[in-house]
């Protein structure tokens, strides 16, 4: 992925890893666009970062993203790079039941960034060159039991990108995937933020951009910390990491 002169669009940008992705890129020399479900979260980033744009999205709504989409493509003809950052993480008790939230983050996490890409996908194919990126987790490759669904979207999207990437191979669109680690965000709430099991959030963005810009190759954007997470598999190690990894966070919430 070229690191400058991209017009870039980044959901789930007024917060978090998004934000953090987008401050990154504003500096790195590119138009950046972020995009949220309200506007002065966005408001706030853009007023911190002149030059940066935004736009509302409702991830979640498919004729939303429609709508996004042509607004988008209209005011940014140049748009040449997405990162699929929006999501959403909650705890779920599968014993009681409910499907709300199960709905709302296969709708959000998932079908959002499936929506964005077939909608957005002309345009950038019409590009001399262009990057979609997809935000996975580590979570994709060895789940939470405590946000099953979750770690369900995630290896859904993991692999979609792997299948967009096969079939886009002869295009100029390159596929790329991001894979976090657990990083000191509020997507599980404000004490994720200060949390110090988790990647400080400054220090996951430091390694990202380095990877990218030292190894740009690689497919998946992988740092340090969360490689034990996306290659327990691989090692032959996976069921006895999946108990203790379960293990231990069930204990840390009780």
């Amino acid at each position: 992925m070229q690191l400058s002169n991209n017009t870039l669009l980044i959901t789930g940008g007024g917060s978090g890893i998004g934000r953090a992705l987008a401050e990154a890129f504003h500096a790195a020399g590119n138009q950046v666009i972020i995009a949220g479900r309200r506007q002065q979260p966005l408001d706030l980033v853009t007023a911190a970062n002149p030059g940066m744009k935004s736009m509302t999205l409702d991830i979640a709504d498919a004729d939303s993203i429609l709508d996004f989409a042509r607004r988008l493509q209209t005011e940014y003809p140049g748009l040449n790079a997405v990162i699929h950052n929006a999501g959403i993480m909650r705890p779920e008790q599968l014993d009681q039941g409910e499907v709300v939230d199960a709905e709302a983050m296969v709708a959000t996490n998932l079908l959002g960034p499936i929506r964005l890409t077939a909608a957005l996908l002309p345009g950038l194919k019409a590009q001399p060159r262009a990057t979609i990126m997809t935000v996975s987790s580590g979570l994709a490759f060895v789940p939470l039991a405590l946000t099953p669904t979750y770690s369900a979207t995630k290896a859904a999207v993991h692999s979609y990108t792997q299948a967009l990437r096969y079939q886009l191979r002869d295009t100029a669109v390159e596929v790329l995937e991001l894979i976090p680690p657990y990083v000191q965000t509020e997507l599980m709430g404000a004490q994720q933020a200060s949390d110090p099991r988790a990647m400080p959030l400054a220090e996951f963005i430091a390694e990202v951009m380095a990877i990218l810009k030292n190894s740009p190759a690689a497919t998946e954007i992988c740092v340090e910390r969360v490689k034990p997470l996306r290659f327990a598999e691989a090692g032959g190690q996976y069921e006895n990491f999946f108990k203790h990894f379960n293990d231990a966070m069930s204990a840390e919430a009780h």
